[in-house]
């Protein structure tokens, strides 16, 4: 096992000091190499020291413009501060370097989604999904954002995916519901919500809907 290696199962382990002091002995040996300031950054932006951790990013890509990893660590350190759009440009520039893995596609997916541009985040969550068909939130969030883009038809079915892999994911069942309400299928719609309510009965917004479904069938009934 290489010292890099060494370092970051140290970091898995939680030994956050230990890997620091390999990652710093990895970096004077070799200072032109750009992948210790890659795993020295990765471990920065872990315990939260984003600007230590932004310096490290950029020198790794002074040493090489085709850092991929290092485009992508900046990507996740812009998008926890909630910064989308350079967090955009760097999970762009990674996958444009060659970057072909399931989590910068749909982190760049989630740029888009979480300022409400629902139909530029789908071929990107599309693609995480390609990349890992057996991660639910990969799927769940792809669902959404074809919801939120009025693609019901498309939505529906990877909602009912996500059940097959995870049976206690409330959130597909209420989307599920709030599906069937648009389709006018109130009994449907409440036993979504009702099995949505089994698993989290905190659930507030399928208590709700089950109450508003519950007062029009009794009214209709009347």
């Amino acid at each position: 096992m290489d010292k890099n290696q060494q370092a970051i199962e140290l970091m898995k382990e939680q030994k956050y000091e230990e890997a620091a002091q390999l990652f710093n002995d990895i970096i004077e040996a070799n200072p032109q190499d750009p992948v210790g300031y890659i795993n020295f950054g990765n471990l920065l932006l872990h315990i939260n020291d984003d600007e230590r951790a932004e310096r490290f990013y950029n020198r790794a890509i002074e040493l090489d413009q085709n850092a991929a990893t290092a485009y992508y660590g900046l990507g996740n350190l812009f998008y926890e501060k909630q910064d989308f759009s350079n967090a955009q440009q760097n999970f762009l520039k990674a996958i444009e370097i060659g970057l072909e893995e399931a989590d910068v596609f749909y982190l760049l997916g989630m740029t888009f989604f979480h300022q409400e541009e629902y139909k530029l985040a789908i071929p990107y969550l599309m693609r995480a999904t390609e990349l890992d068909p057996e991660d639910t939130e990969y799927l769940f969030q792809y669902g959404l954002s074809l919801a939120q883009s009025e693609h019901i038809n498309d939505a529906k079915p990877i909602f009912q995916h996500v059940l097959e892999l995870d049976e206690r994911h409330s959130d597909a069942y209420y989307n599920l519901g709030v599906i069937a309400l648009y389709e006018e299928e109130l009994q449907t719609a409440l036993d979504h919500f009702n099995q949505t309510l089994e698993v989290q009965p905190e659930h507030v917004l399928a208590a709700n809907a089950k109450k508003q479904i519950m007062q029009v069938m009794n009214n209709t009934d009347m």
